[in-house]
């Protein structure tokens, strides 16, 4: 077995140590809006979006240790204090440590595609995760994925079409494999470079009629 690197970070937060329903208000220090990203890898997503929008608290979620260890380096060293990187397993720390309708963005990006046939009921987001994942959204909460593999990109645009919670905001396109603006990670650059194209899919949680 493994022994975890130990984070020292004073932006880092282990989930298995947070109280349920933490209070991110004294977390952060402010009552700004939060956003969640699903697979934070080594930060550089979370860091580049977090510096751009000072006015929002970024919680960054991953599995593994040492790209949270990777995250809390790369977010110290760019001076921010509106992001958190937390260790724990996605569904289980939305569960318990995030209030209904308290989100106003997710960020999902290349999680990890499962390519075989038989893998793909592993994959983090099918019809059971945005049923899931749709109430944690406020009204008007943006949910945004992006994949380098092909058939899960189609598969995830085809099926937020079917939500009726859910608008797509890159109509009348189902999904696009570029994006103005949208920072590129470390993978996707990767990606990229060896030739394949990125499916962003970006859809809002509809607001009351």
């Amino acid at each position: 077995m493994h022994t975890l690197i130990p984070i020292e970070s004073p932006l880092f937060l282990s989930g298995s140590e947070l109280d349920e329903q933490p209070a991110w208000a004294m977390i952060f220090g402010n009552r700004n809006p939060l956003v969640l990203e699903i697979g934070c890898g080594i930060g550089d997503f979370v860091v580049a979006m977090a510096t751009r929008h000072p006015e929002l608290n970024f919680i960054a979620l991953d599995f593994y240790n040492k790209g949270c260890l990777k995250s809390c380096k790369r977010a110290e060293r760019a001076e921010l204090t509106n992001v958190r990187i937390v260790r724990d397993e996605a569904r289980s720390f939305i569960r318990r440590c995030l209030a209904p309708a308290s989100l106003q963005a997710v960020f999902i990006n290349c999680p990890d595609p499962w390519p075989k046939r038989y893998q793909r009921k592993r994959r983090l987001v099918n019809q059971e995760f945005i049923s899931f994942l749709e109430p944690y959204l406020q009204p008007g909460a943006i949910l945004h994925f992006a994949t380098d593999f092909d058939d899960y990109g189609i598969d995830v645009a085809n099926l937020l079409r079917r939500q009726p919670g859910f608008e797509n905001l890159l109509a009348p396109d189902h999904w696009r494999h570029d994006l103005e603006g949208y920072p590129r990670t470390k993978y996707m650059l990767k990606f990229m470079a060896e030739g394949k194209e990125i499916y962003f899919v970006q859809y809002r949680r509809r607001t009351a009629e």
